[in-house]
Formats: C-alpha cells, sequence, structure tokens
C-alpha cells in the first residue's frame, strides 16, 4: 500500500510539472522569469533538420544558424521562408558578426575562425596557435572594439588529429593577432560579454558551470570565478549563451537557464527538444531564438536582448 501511494504521488507531482511546462517556461523558485518571458509563446519555426546551432540575427531582418553535420548555414525569414545562405560551410558552430556586419563563423570541419567579406570570399582569420592546428573552434563572440573571443574544445577532430594538447579560449585583436587567454579548461563552449563589456562569461561544458572573468583594458581575462553551477543538469552541460540589456545570462543546458547579473537563478525555458544555443533578434530585439536538435524554437521576451554590435 505504502508503494502504491508513493507512486500516485509521483504521478500527480509529474502532472503539476507538466501543467507548468505545457507553455514552454518553467517557473524558477523566485518567479522572476514572469517578469521576463512571455508565456505560452512558444513557437518551432524549423524543423527536420540534423543538429542546429550557432544562431545569430542580421540586422537586415533575419536568422541565420548552422546545421553542423549537414555543413550548412540556414537562413530564416519572418515570412518563414528558410534557405541556404552557404554551403558547405565547413561544418560551422558558432555564427556572429563583427563590426562591420561580416559574419565570422567558427568551423569545425576546417578547424578554423573564417570571415565572409563584402564581396562574398571567405577568409581564414584563425587555424594555428605556435603553428599548431587548432582543435575545433566551437563559439564566438565580438567586442565593441573589434577584436574576437573564441573557444577551442575538440568536439569536431579526430583525437588522432588533434595537434594541440589544451582547450584554449583565444583573443584575434583588431590587427589579427591571435593569443592565447585561457588553457585550463575542460571543454570551453559558449560565451559573451555583460551588457558593459567589463565581463566574459565563458561555459565548461564537462565541469557543468559557468565562470565569469573580468576583461582587462588590454583585452585579457583576470579573476576567474564560478558564476553559475548547473550541475542540477545531469544529461547536458552548458552550451550555448547570451545577455539581455538587464544583464541577465541565458544558458542552454536541457533547457535554458536564464540567471540575473548576481548569479540568482530566475527560471528556465522549455523547448520540447535540448537546446545547444540561442540568440535574440526580431524587429524590437526581444525575440529569443532558440536552435535545439533538429528544430528552431522563438519564445517572445518582455525585455530586449543583446545581439551583435554592428556599425552603421
Amino acid at each position: 500500500m505504502k508503494r502504491s501511494l508513493t507512486n500516485l504521488s509521483a504521478k500527480i507531482i509529474c502532472t503539476i510539472c507538466f501543467s507548468l511546462l505545457i507553455g514552454g517556461i518553467a517557473m524558477g523558485k523566485d518567479l522572476g522569469i514572469d517578469a521576463i518571458v512571455e508565456s505560452n509563446s512558444l513557437q518551432q519555426i524549423a524543423k527536420d533538420l540534423r543538429f542546429t546551432e550557432g544562431p545569430v540575427w542580421h540586422p537586415e531582418g533575419y536568422l541565420l544558424f548552422s546545421d553542423i553535420p549537414a555543413d550548412t548555414i540556414y537562413k530564416w525569414t519572418p515570412d518563414g521562408k528558410l534557405s541556404v545562405y552557404r554551403s558547405p560551410s565547413g561544418n560551422s558552430n558558432g555564427l556572429t558578426l563583427d563590426r562591420q556586419g561580416r559574419l565570422i563563423a567558427c568551423e569545425h570541419g576546417n578547424r578554423r575562425v573564417s570571415r565572409t567579406e563584402s564581396d562574398g570570399t571567405i577568409k581564414s582569420i584563425a587555424e594555428k596557435y605556435n603553428g599548431k592546428r587548432l582543435n575545433s573552434p566551437n563559439d564566438v563572440v565580438v567586442k565593441s572594439d573589434g577584436s574576437i573571443y573564441f573557444t577551442d574544445p575538440p568536439y569536431g577532430v579526430d583525437p588522432t588529429k588533434r595537434e594541440l594538447d589544451f582547450q584554449g579560449v583565444y583573443r584575434i585583436s583588431p590587427d589579427g593577432v591571435l593569443t592565447l587567454l585561457l588553457d585550463d579548461f575542460e571543454k570551453p563552449n559558449g560565451l559573451v560579454f555583460s551588457p558593459d563589456e567589463k565581463i566574459l562569461y565563458i561555459a565548461d561544458t564537462d565541469r557543468k558551470h559557468v565562470k565569469a572573468y573580468d576583461v582587462k583594458p588590454d583585452g585579457t581575462l583576470t579573476n576567474g570565478r564560478i558564476f553559475a553551477d548547473l550541475s542540477a543538469e545531469r544529461q547536458h552541460g552548458p552550451d550555448g549563451m547570451k545577455v539581455d540589456e538587464k544583464g541577465n545570462l541565458y544558458v542552454t543546458s536541457g533547457v535554458v537557464w536564464i540567471f540575473d547579473k548576481t548569479g540568482k537563478h530566475l527560471g528556465n525555458i522549455v523547448t520540447p527538444e535540448a537546446p545547444a544555443n540561442c540568440a535574440f533578434g526580431g524587429k524590437d530585439n526581444k525575440t529569443l531564438f532558440i536552435t535545439a536538435r533538429t528544430s528552431v524554437y522563438k519564445v517572445q521576451l518582455k525585455v530586449k536582448g543583446l545581439s551583435p554590435k554592428v556599425q552603421n
């Protein structure tokens, strides 16, 4: 009888949990997510893909995202049309835009960071460190001074072909000089600046936490500390991340976790498939686009997110 009551209680709890998740939002302890996310606004906008990643909103009004195994970058427009933007893509993962609006791509297959020039040609801007090939650049962000920061875990490279015995976080200066900033991560992944660019957040997937670093005037990093612990998510480690104008951090890790700028967990956005990355966009920058396995989703927010700073 005791076992039956326990099972019944478990079913009731699951039913309650499902009712919270059905709108795509799971409330945190402080219910702070109510002030951030519009309820029942989750929509699937692309499907039947292979593994989606690296979304970025272009100021001309469309979304770009990677499908890594399909070796393709796709373009989605608000009228619902999906088209091929670039193929082959070098098995691109993370995407962003530089200050001139040029596409910066982390290419797993080519083991490099590339830039698509205004005439459509593709230029490699980082592929070796100290004469050795990079592992497989994963995610990337551009600072307002034009410097580029990226992570380099080994997810896209055959272990027998690795040339570096560490997994680094790098900076490419505005004049093209590549500098290793950190080499003590287990699996460095998503990264994003705080709104004032004084802090750089970096996900360590295997260690299941996000670290915060102070950004020094010369672009190097100091004072590394754990900002968010995501060990409660047993299956997925932290992946891609973005911030909104209030400094809230959005971390994809099984769900989209939302933390305020002090590290308090506000709640989660739940998608039918586990997300890998996210990006803000739309006409008012209040839409969060989420790449999640074979699909892309969007959810409406009550706050504006931050997108790449492109010069007008």
